[in-house]
């Protein structure tokens, strides 16, 4: 009966369960930012296929767009899904003034890893004579200069021409590691920490909703994408649910057979099996390894030239190491899907996963590509 129980919970539930992720990856244009779970494309998707407070939109020219309730909106430059972290730019380029009316209450968004400075206006540049003052240019006019100063170095020592706009706490800036930059035009870095989805995405797992009516996250190592894939998984569910009742009937005959037979054996002989010893067979160990060094190098690798022109659909950043391409970069592109990263830090990502980063495909065996050393 238990193995019955175990039977009919797996073919009944288990298609429920398996038809519960059944959301796809999204971009704005081909060389954007990867949209998935926890993020939606607002319009696109089943409400049940992002989280609350993370729907983003796109502008007509290909733009991804996060509205913060109390901030407005923002481009967005980069998802880190692993760090769960979003790097967002002022579209008009003039991110100092974003910053003085900054709100991200209401948002699931957080700034860490805060810095207080102090806001000034004065009549001319030269009012103000220092390298720790940082101009504002976009802020300013014919009239007054603007210009901010970390709050622990102000003296509160103006000329009476001067004014203190407004203190703020700014958070971390940029897309490297610095903690702080003192150039405040730089890319605003956002955090979250609901859901959390960081397990899944180290384990090379889809996040998602446990069910469609739940608010508990769940990893899901079996996803697809696409429609023909979406096909395959529902004729799949559809074989499960006729085939099911069959094997369990079946198993329930076999099982009833086992034990008519059991009964008919004689005392001696189910003696004789019980005291026989029970060899164990081993187990054999399965070790989750990456790919070989020979399938990695065969991988289109090349060298940036002077114009930092990527072979495949990325932006200028590479999303492993969050650092932009430069000059002489060596960068290694993965088959199929086209990402191209750093050659060293794709290196050692393939050396323990099979599948890119960006996007979780794993390229086929047939899609290598000779590897070559030519400058773009």
């Amino acid at each position: 009966m238990d193995i019955l129980k175990i039977l009919f919970h797996f073919f009944i539930f288990f298609p429920v369960t398996f038809a519960s992720y059944d959301c796809q990856y999204f971009w704005c244009s081909d060389n954007n930012i990867l949209i998935r779970f926890p993020f939606q494309l607002e319009g696109e998707q089943r409400p049940y296929c992002g989280y609350p407070g993370f729907k983003l939109t796109c502008t007509n020219d290909g733009k991804t767009v996060l509205r913060l309730a109390s901030s407005g909106e923002f481009y967005v430059r980069n998802i880190n899904y692993l760090r769960q972290q979003i790097h967002v730019y002022d579209p008009l380029n003039c991110l100092p003034k974003r910053l003085l009316s900054l709100n991200l209450s209401g948002s699931p968004f957080i700034a860490n890893f805060l810095r207080n400075y102090t806001f000034l206006s004065c009549p001319t540049r030269n009012t103000v004579i220092g390298s720790q003052y940082i101009p504002i240019d976009c802020l300013g006019n014919s009239t007054s200069f603007v210009s901010a100063i970390p709050s622990v170095n102000f003296t509160n020592s103006l000329p009476d021409s001067c004014y203190v706009i407004k203190k703020v706490s700014v958070p971390r800036l940029g897309q490297d590691e610095e903690i702080f930059k003192d150039d405040l035009s730089d890319d605003l870095r956002l955090t979250w920490y609901a859901p959390n989805c960081r397990y899944c995405e180290s384990q090379e797992a889809m996040c998602g909703f446990q069910s469609r009516n739940s608010n508990q996250v769940h990893c899901y190592y079996d996803y697809q994408t696409g429609g023909r894939q979406h096909g395959l998984r529902v004729f799949g569910i559809i074989t499960l649910s006729i085939a099911g009742p069959a094997i369990i009937c079946a198993l329930g005959m076999a099982c009833f057979a086992c034990f008519r037979y059991s009964r008919g054996i004689s005392p001696r002989i189910a003696a004789a099996q019980r005291s026989a010893p029970t060899a164990m067979s081993p187990q054999p160990t399965i070790a989750r390894m990456g790919l070989d060094e020979s399938t990695i190098e065969s991988y289109q690798k090349v060298v940036l030239g002077e114009s930092r022109r990527l072979p495949g659909p990325n932006d200028g950043c590479c999303t492993i190491c969050l650092s932009e391409y430069k000059t002489k970069d060596t960068i290694r592109s993965i088959p199929e899907c086209a990402h191209c990263f750093h050659a060293d830090c794709i290196d050692e990502w393939l050396r323990i996963n099979t599948t890119c980063p960006l996007c979780r495909n794993s390229p086929s065996p047939s899609s290598t590509v000779t590897s070559t050393n030519n400058n773009l």
